[in-house]
């Protein structure tokens, strides 16, 4: 666990090293907080659903931590090109451990992140969560980010082209953000796009924290948290299993 803890402050430092990505950070999901929040939101009272940006800011820190856990398979590729990770991988000691501290620290980053916003939104919405709910709510980031950062290195490890990957994460991070309800309700959807909205993960992720921020809940918090917990061990596997796998 000590090698795993290493690989884990490694991805952490690089984080709080970098500046500009730590500002890069904040200042998107600003602007989607005031631009929709406040653009959208007496169109949101008027239909009687309360305030927007209440509503809108579990689905902003939910943006927020999914971005940054899908493109961190990236690092994964910046490792192999410059030979950092074939001298990771000669180490002794199982491949999984590798991924798992690689893809906990990623996490961690992601959550950070989830929580600068979510301070963030406290000073924009009029909802206020009581200490305990916070403190659920980061464990809820956590799953999220653990998550899709082991699809993200799941789908590192099975591709050499840096190209290929920011294709396919920009493929996957549109559909998973808009079909999750970040942005609307749920609620009154077609069959089908209600269908897929209950396959995407992210779906029980923003439910979640929307029930500890507002409490409200399609799903129901236990369901959320079991089929994030499920689907987060899921990935965790297929990521240890393909990565086990990975050329260099």
């Amino acid at each position: 666990m000590k090698k795993v803890y290493y690989l884990w402050l490694r991805q952490i430092k690089k984080y709080l090293r970098s500046r500009s990505r730590m500002l890069g950070s904040f200042f998107q999901p600003l602007l989607y907080l005031v631009a929709m929040g406040y653009g959208f939101g007496s169109v949101f009272s008027q239909a009687g659903q309360g305030s927007y940006l209440d509503f809108l800011a579990p689905g902003v820190i939910g943006m927020s931590i999914i971005f940054t856990s899908m493109f961190s398979g990236m690092e994964v590729l910046w490792d192999r090109q410059f030979g950092f990770l074939k001298e990771t991988l000669v180490a002794p000691m199982p491949r999984f451990n590798i991924m798992l501290g690689r893809t906990l620290g990623s996490a961690t980053v992601a959550t950070l992140q989830g929580v600068i916003v979510m301070l963030m939104s406290f000073i924009l919405v009029t909802h206020l969560m009581g200490w305990l709910s916070i403190l659920q709510a980061i464990g809820v980031m956590f799953l999220i980010a653990t998550l899709f950062t082991s699809l993200s290195t799941m789908i590192a490890s099975l591709l050499k082209d840096m190209q290929g990957f920011q294709a396919i994460m920009n493929f996957l991070i549109m559909p998973l953000f808009m079909l999750s309800g970040s942005l609307f309700p749920l609620q009154g959807l077609p069959d089908l796009l209600s269908l897929v909205t209950r396959i995407d993960p992210l779906s029980y992720g923003i439910d979640a924290l929307r029930a500890l921020f507002i409490n409200t809940s399609q799903f129901g918090l236990i369901t959320d948290v079991s089929v994030l917990g499920a689907t987060t061990l899921l990935f965790l596997w297929l990521g240890g299993h393909f990565f086990k796998k990975i050329q260099v």
